[in-house]
This record gives structure tokens, C-alpha cells and sequence, in this order.
């Protein structure tokens, strides 16, 4: 059976911070589509409707739990499908033409829209008949928590993707002041939308760069997740707060202020190697005032925040000559605990010890966790410090 029609190109247009424009319709299957415009956008208000026939949306995965550890694994089987580094004549995100009937049917800014092989699915169908329903769903935190042999749930949740930019190449650190202001406008709108969803306990943006990363599409994009439990990293800080004290953020941006591994410093934000870096290339960015979320971010912290990612993304680059691959990964606190003890921060990791060289998790940091690391923090913050100090806007 063919998948629902949007009825509507879009809905009203919503007006955010900074002078971004939402506006939002529906994919040919039922699945979300939110246009972000720039505040100086040169686009039109119309839309295009999404004219494919698709196939129906598929089952919502399922999660089966690791007895051993606790932790949750996703089996996500339809994700085997995806595109592999396809050329600019069928990129999936590019706005569609007649030669490549993609994700986006129109000329856009920055989209988000609803991966089509998610990892975490609905828990119901939105709208009716748009997806099937979860046939297994969590009852709550308590449930999830339970151990037992052969436990499995429906993996639901929301996987997002994020599109800086209609342009076939290129990264977030590719983009103009005011688009990476757009994007920002966008992750704060979404991590709102995602955290008021049932079942949802946490939300993540993140991009991944770079083949040497896993990257399938080298269109400039993101995602965002929408996890129906807390994960095992923040899980672990959670452990850390309440062994070390609720204040543990405050003391630990006062101790990294202090120190030699500073790579940039603003009035809301500050950038730096930390003490006990695993990856030869690592950068956190903190924010001076507690914030639990990118939502919570003031628009002065937005603001600020838009210039001072790009200055430290292309120091990044400006390393080597070819462009270096890195996870980009914005922790945000759980959504309904914890909030006043978890600060947003970014975690910017990349496994690249040189110009031709990577650094491989082997025996002891994949099997065991326990990290050596190569480089020391105050080595690559020097490195990083004279980088960044040659960016231009």
C-alpha cells in the first residue's frame, strides 16, 4: 500500500530567534519536513508538496539488553539500505530536480526532516497511518532499567537529519556567520520539539566528518537523536556528579580556564583541551552559564556561539592540508532529570594523529575502555591555539 499524501505544501510559517523562519510539511510517506530560513534568506515563501511514491515507512527497530552491561543495542536492519557517497546527481539531500528525486522537494537553507532508516522510530503513528505503530514500547525508566536475559523493546525514539546547506560537499564549518546561526536557531527548536515527545529521555545533535568517520553522504549535514533512555556516557556522569558533587561543571570550566590548554576564549563560551584527552585531537566548549540545552541558550550565548564554532572548526582544518574527520558532539542533559547538574557542552573528537595517520581503538580501548593516549592535551592545545589564531571570518 502506497504511504499518505501531505494535503499541504506547508503550515504557517513560524518566526524564532534571530529572525529565522520555520515552516514546516509533511514528506510523501507521512514524515516530518522543517524548513529553517537565513534571516536574509532569498527564498520565496512557497514550498514545494513531495510528489514521490514511496513505499510504506518501515517497522520501528528494536532493542535488545545487554545482561552484562546494562546497555540497550538497537537492531536497526532497514539502515543496511542507505546510500553510499552517492555524486551530486543523486544526493538524498539536495533539494530535488527532475534528475534526482531526493528528500527535499524544494530549494532550501537549512532543512531537518526525519531519516527514512531510523534507529529509533515512532512510538505512534504521527500522522494516522504515517508510520506503524510500536508493538513493544518501554513503560518508563524503571522498565528499562530492569535486567533480564532475552529482554527486548521497540527502539522508539526519532532520528533527525540536519541539513546546513543545499550544496552537495562541505561541512558545518563551511558555512557562513549567519547560516551557522541558522543551524543553531534549529538544533535549539528541535532539541525543544524532540525533548516534549513521548517516551523520549535525552537528545543529541551531532555531525560526523569525514570517511575516516563512517560518512556516507558528503553533503554538509548533521542528525539529532531522540533516545527513549539516558545513555551510557551521560549514565556515567551521573555516577561522576553524585560521587564528586553537583557543582562538578562550574569547577571543572574554572580549572580548564586556568590552564594552558585554553584554545579560545569569549564572554559566554570557552574552548579547550582537557586534562585527560583520550583522542590525539580533542576540543570541549562550555558555556560560562549553566545552560541544560541548546534550548536554554540565551540568543546573546547563540549569538556568540555561531563565529566562535567556526573560528575553531576551520583551526581544525587549518591543521593539515586536507580536511580532518571529527565527531561533533553536542551532550545535552537528560530530559526530565538531572537538568540543574548535566551543563550543555561540545565534544569535537577526531582520531587523526597526523597528516597520513589514525589513531585505531585496539585491545585495550575497545575491549576494556581503558584509553592511552599519544598526544598530550598541552601539546595539541599549542597546535590548536596557533591554528585557530589564523582564522578569518
Amino acid at each position: 500500500m502506497d504511504s499518505p499524501r501531505p494535503r499541504t505544501a506547508t503550515a504557517e510559517p513560524v518566526t524564532l530567534g534571530a529572525g529565522v523562519v520555520r515552516r514546516s510539511t509533511r514528506l510523501a510517506d507521512g514524515r516530518e519536513l522543517l524548513y529553517y530560513d537565513d534571516p536574509d534568506t532569498t527564498l520565496g515563501p512557497e514550498r514545494a508538496v513531495d510528489t514521490r511514491t514511496l513505499g510504506a515507512r518501515p517497522e520501528t527497530a528494536t532493542m535488545r539488553l545487554d545482561v552484562l552491561t546494562g546497555d540497550w543495542i538497537t537492531v536497526a536492519a532497514a539502515r543496511r539500505h542507505r546510500v553510499m557517497l552517492p555524486g551530486a546527481d543523486a544526493d538524498p539531500l539536495a533539494p530535488q530536480s527532475p534528475g534526482n528525486p531526493s528528500e527535499v522537494p524544494s530549494r532550501y537553507d537549512v532543512a531537518v526532516f526525519e531519516n527514512r532508516s531510523p534507529a529509533f522510530g515512532p512510538a505512534l503513528r504521527e500522522p494516522v497511518d504515517a508510520a506503524p505503530p510500536a508493538a513493544d514500547p518501554p513503560t518508563g525508566r524503571g522498565d528499562l532499567a530492569t535486567l533480564g536475559l532475552g529482554r527486548t523493546r521497540t527502539s522508539v525514539g526519532r532520528c533527525e537529519v540536519v541539513c546546513f546547506s543545499p550544496d552537495h560537499e562541505g561541512s558545518f564549518g563551511t558555512q557562513t556567520v549567519t547560516r551557522a546561526r541558522t543551524v543553531i536557531e534549529a538544533w535549539a527548536d528541535r532539541t525543544a520539539a524532540l525533548s516534549a515527545l513521548p517516551g523520549v529521555e535525552q537528545v543529541f545533535p551531532f555531525e560526523n566528518r569525514g570517511e575516516a568517520i563512517g560518512v556516507t553522504l558528503p553533503h554538509p549535514h548533521g542528525q539529532i537523536y531522540a533516545y527513549p533512555y539516558v545513555t551510557p556516557r551521560t549514565s556515567r556522569l551521573l555516577d561522576s556528579i553524585a560521587r564528586a558533587g553537583h557543582d562538578l561543571f562550574a569547577r571543572v570550566l574554572a580549572f580548564e580556564r586556568a590552564s594552558e590548554r585554553v584554545i579560545l576564549r569569549g564572554e559566554h563560551w570557552t574552548a579547550f583541551v582537557p586534562f585527560a584527552a583520550r583522542w590525539p585531537l580533542e576540543v570541549h566548549l562550555l558555556p560560562h552559564r549553566h545552560a541544560a540545552d541548546v534550548a536554554e541558550l540565551t540568543d546573546d550565548e547563540r549569538d556568540e556561539l555561531a563565529p566562535l564554532y567556526l573560528r575553531l572548526l576551520r583551526g581544525v582544518d587549518a591543521l593539515y592540508e586536507s580536511p580532518t574527520p571529527y565527531i561533533a558532539a553536542w551532550h545535552q542533559a537528560p530530559v526530565r532529570t538531572a537538568r540543574d547538574v548535566v551543563r550543555l557542552r561540545l565534544e569535537l573528537t577526531s582520531p587523526r594523529r597526523a597528516a597520513d595517520k589514525l589513531k585505531h581503538l585496539a585491545g585495550s580501548e575497545a575491549a576494556m575502555w581503558a584509553w592511552t593516549a599519544e598526544v598530550p592535551p598541552e601539546e595539541a592545545a599549542e597546535r590548536l591555539r596557533d591554528a585557530v589564531e589564523g582564522v578569518i571570518l
